[in-house]
C-alpha cells in the first residue's frame, strides 16, 4: 500500500482558484447592427422627405388628379397632390398635398393658393401651358407670423401679390350695381387699382366689394371721395336735355369702377385700410349723396304728377337747392282735414350744400324757421316744364304775392306740408275754364237775335248790289254803250290834232306868244293910272286935284 501513487494519494485544494471566463461580441452580430441603423435612416429620411401635409378646399376640383397636379410658388415645383376627394357634407372637395420640406416656411396665415388653368379675359389669355401640361395649383407665401396647414382655393388668381403696396377698401352697392373679380377700378380714367372680391349680404340686399388700390394712387381715397360704376357709353336723355358720357375701352368690356371727390366738397383726409364707402349708379347719384343734409317737405299736388321722376330738381327762380326724393311718396296716408280733394303726395328734398354751405356751418333748425317765414311771405311751390321734348317736370320754387289764399300750416305722415299753386298747362287750363264761364253767363239769344237782323240786312244789302251788277252788264252789253269807246277814241284823236296845231313851233303858237307880250306891256301902262286911281278916285273926273270943290248955288 505503501507503493501507491502519489497522483492517487493527494488530496484536491479547494481553495485554489478558478480561471476567469471573458466574454466578447462575435463579429457575426456586427451585420445586423448596421442593418437596423441604415433602416432606421432610411425611415427618417423617407419620413423628413415627405415634407408638410396640408388640406386644401376647392369648390370644383376640375383639373385636379391626385398623384399628378403639382403645386408650384414662382413656376417652381414645391408639392403635389395626393388625394381628392368630398367633403362629409358633400358641398365642395377636399384634396390633401404635401409640400416639399424647404417650402415649409411658406404655409403661413395670409398664404394664398388658386388653380392656373387656361383663361380668357380683360387682361388678355393666359395659362396657355397648362393645356397640354395640365392644371395646376399656385402658392402664394404669406407674411404673417403665424402657421397653417388648411387653406381654400380660389379659381381665379388674386389682383394684388401678397406684400404688394396699397389699399384696401370696401364698398356697398345695391344688387344691380354688382361687379365682378378684376373689374378696373379708375380716377379720371386711368386704372388705379382692381376689384379683388365679391360677396351678397342675402339680410341686407346689398354687395359687397372689397377693392384694392395701388400705390402711389391710394392717397387718392379720403373720406369726401365718391364711388360710382362706370359704363362706356352713358347715353341720357332728361330735363337738362342731352348728355354722352364715353369711358375707355376696358369699361366697354366689362364695366368698373371710377371715383373722384366731388367739387362741392374738400379734398378731405385720408382714410384707414378697410374703410367702408357706398357704391352708387353713376357720377350723378355719387354727386347728389354729398348733399347729406337736408329739410323733407311734401308736396300735396292737385294736378297730375306725369313727367315728374325721382332725382328732378328742386330750383328757385333758376337755382337748384334741392331735389325731388319720391313721386308718390305714402301713396296710402290719410289726406289732411282740411284738403278738399285728394292730392297727390311728392316728397322733396331741400339740400342747403348745393349753396356752397359746409356741414359744419348748416343749422337745419334755423333753415326750417326760415322757410316757414318764407311760406307766410308767400312762397310756393308749382310743377313746371322742364324740357318740351320729353315732357319732363321739376319743381319751382317762387314768392306768390298776390295770392288770395293765406298760408295754413299742414302736416303729411309727419312731415311738414309746403304750400303749393297751380302751374303750367294747369293755370292755362284754369284760365281757359274761366273764360268758358263768363261765355256761359252771357245773354247769348239777344245776341243772336241782334246777329239773325244783321244778316237779315246784309242778305237785302246783297240782293240790291246784285240787281246793280245785273243792271250795269246790261248797260256794258249794249251797243250804243260799246260804241261809246270808239267815240271817245275819236275825240281823243281830234284833240291831239289840235294840241299839235298849238306847238312851240307852230304859227298859232307864236302868234298866241306875241299877244301876250302885247297884254304885258298894256298892263304895265296900265298900272301908274291904277295906282293914282286907287289914291284919289276924283282923278277920273277932275284935271287938277289941288283946286277946291266947287260949292254949290241955289238958283236965282
Amino acid at each position: 500500500m505503501g507503493n501507491e501513487s502519489p497522483i492517487f494519494n493527494e488530496e484536491p485544494d479547494l481553495n485554489k482558484a478558478k480561471p476567469s471566463r471573458q466574454t466578447r461580441l462575435s463579429p457575426i452580430w456586427i451585420v445586423p447592427i448596421v442593418a437596423i441603423i441604415i433602416g432606421l435612416w432610411l425611415v427618417y429620411d423617407n419620413y423628413t422627405s415627405r415634407g408638410t401635409l396640408i388640406t386644401l378646399t376647392m369648390n370644383n376640383a376640375e383639373g385636379i388628379e391626385a398623384g399628378n397636379t403639382l403645386i408650384r410658388s414662382r413656376n417652381v415645383e414645391i408639392g403635389r397632390v395626393q388625394s381628392v376627394q368630398l367633403s362629409d357634407d358633400l358641398s365642395h372637395a377636399v384634396i390633401t398635398a404635401r409640400i416639399q420640406p424647404q417650402a415649409d416656411s411658406m404655409l403661413r396665415e395670409d398664404s394664398r393658393f388658386w388653380v392656373v388653368k387656361p383663361r380668357i379675359g380683360r387682361e388678355g389669355i393666359s395659362g396657355l401651358g397648362t393645356v397640354l401640361s395640365g392644371a395646376y395649383i399656385q402658392l402664394e407665401p404669406g407674411n404673417s407670423e403665424e402657421q397653417r396647414r388648411e387653406f381654400p382655393v380660389s379659381d381665379v388668381p388674386p389682383v394684388a401679390t401678397s406684400g404688394m403696396a396699397g389699399l384696401n377698401i370696401n364698398l356697398i352697392s345695391q344688387l344691380g350695381n354688382s361687379l365682378r373679380v378684376g373689374d378696373p377700378v379708375s380716377y379720371q380714367g386711368y386704372t388705379v387699382g382692381r376689384v379683388e372680391e365679391t360677396s351678397f349680404d342675402p339680410e341686407s340686399r346689398t354687395m359687397h366689394h372689397q377693392v384694392f388700390i395701388e400705390e402711389p394712387y391710394a392717397q387718392l381715397v379720403t373720406d369726401s371721395t365718391r364711388f360710382w360704376t362706370s359704363s362706356a357709353v352713358d347715353f341720357r336723355l332728361d330735363a337738362n336735355g342731352f348728355r354722352v358720357n364715353v369711358e375707355s375701352f376696358e369699361a366697354l368690356l366689362g364695366g368698373g369702377v371710377t371715383f373722384g371727390v366731388p367739387e362741392d366738397l374738400p379734398m378731405g383726409r385720408p382714410v384707414e385700410p378697410g374703410a367702408q364707402f357706398n357704391l352708387y349708379t353713376d357720377e350723378d347719384d355719387a354727386r347728389e349723396g354729398t348733399f347729406n343734409r337736408y329739410l323733407e317737405y311734401v308736396l300735396l299736388v292737385d294736378d297730375t304728377v306725369r313727367g315728374l321722376s325721382r332725382g328732378a330738381p328742386v330750383e328757385f327762380r333758376g337755382v337748384r337747392m334741392g331735389t325731388v326724393a319720391a313721386v308718390p311718396w305714402n301713396f296710402t296716408a290719410a289726406q289732411p282735414d282740411s284738403r278738399a280733394r285728394f292730392a297727390i303726395p311728392v316728397l322733396i328734398r331741400i339740400e342747403p350744400q348745393r349753396m356752397g354751405i359746409e356741414n359744419r356751418d348748416i343749422d337745419l333748425d334755423e333753415w326750417e324757421a326760415r322757410f316757414n317765414r318764407m311760406f307766410a311771405l308767400g312762397l310756393r311751390a308749382s310743377l313746371k316744364n322742364a324740357n318740351l321734348l320729353t315732357g319732363a317736370l321739376f319743381v319751382d320754387l317762387n314768392f306768390q304775392r298776390d295770392s288770395d289764399t293765406p298760408y295754413i300750416a299742414e302736416t303729411f305722415s309727419d312731415r311738414t306740408v309746403f304750400p303749393t299753386v297751380a302751374g303750367g298747362f294747369a293755370q292755362i287750363q284754369a284760365q281757359v275754364t274761366d273764360l268758358l264761364d263768363k261765355l256761359n253767363a252771357l245773354e247769348v239769344e239777344p245776341l243772336l237775335a241782334g246777329l239773325d237782323r244783321n244778316l237779315q240786312a246784309s242778305e237785302s244789302m246783297l240782293n240790291e248790289v246784285r240787281e246793280v251788277s245785273t243792271s250795269l252788264n246790261q248797260l256794258l252789253s249794249n251797243p250804243e254803250t260799246q260804241a261809246v269807246g270808239g267815240n271817245l277814241n275819236a275825240t281823243l284823236e281830234e284833240l291831239r290834232g289840235t294840241l299839235q296845231g298849238v306847238s312851240p313851233s307852230s304859227p298859232a303858237y307864236q302868234d298866241l306868244t306875241s299877244a301876250i307880250e302885247r297884254l304885258d306891256r298894256l298892263m304895265r301902262d296900265l298900272q301908274p293910272l291904277t295906282r293914282t286911281l286907287n289914291e284919289n278916285p276924283r282923278a277920273l273926273l277932275f284935271d287938277n286935284l289941288d283946286t277946291q270943290d266947287p260949292i254949290p248955288r241955289a238958283p236965282r
